[in-house]
């Protein structure tokens, strides 16, 4: 009979420990709750901040005047309508969106900002403009 107390008295010890135990489990997945939650929004931020026009034009070999030289020359009697410097397809560029009269597509021309290249010419419908204006909104 000496042995059923010293058997209770070791239950409680261990329920003790056990809730010990939970407690700081508990304290831990909060802990590595809060921490991921804090680094999931550092890394969203650093993805999202892109570099600025100016950080860009830095970068630049090629002026937007001399690019677009190079963008009209590829679409006869063609009006920018609008331009812009990005990083595309792995490269940095100057983006030319050109209309033609008569024509309601537009051509968008990528100018290679380093080289002066023509990286990429596309003709896009007034449909295809409609869903990259879409697009563009939802980035925004």
């Amino acid at each position: 009979m000496r042995k059923l107390p010293s058997v209770a008295k070791s239950l409680g010890v261990e329920r003790f420990c056990v809730e010990q135990v939970e407690d700081r489990m508990k304290r831990m997945g909060m802990f590595s709750l809060t921490f991921g939650i804090v680094i999931g929004f550092a890394l969203a931020a650093a993805f999202a901040a892109e570099p600025s026009e100016a950080e860009l034009m830095k970068q630049a070999k090629i002026t937007k005047a001399e690019a677009e030289r190079v963008a009209l020359a590829k679409v006869s009697q063609g009006i920018v309508k609008s331009a812009e410097i990005e990083n595309e397809k792995g490269h940095l560029v100057w983006s030319f969106d050109i209309a033609k009269p008569g024509s309601r597509d537009i051509t968008e021309i990528l100018v290679d900002a380093k080289t002066g290249k023509i990286i990429s010419t596309q003709t896009e419908s007034p449909h295809d403009q409609a869903k990259e204006a879409a697009a563009d909104k939802k980035k925004n």
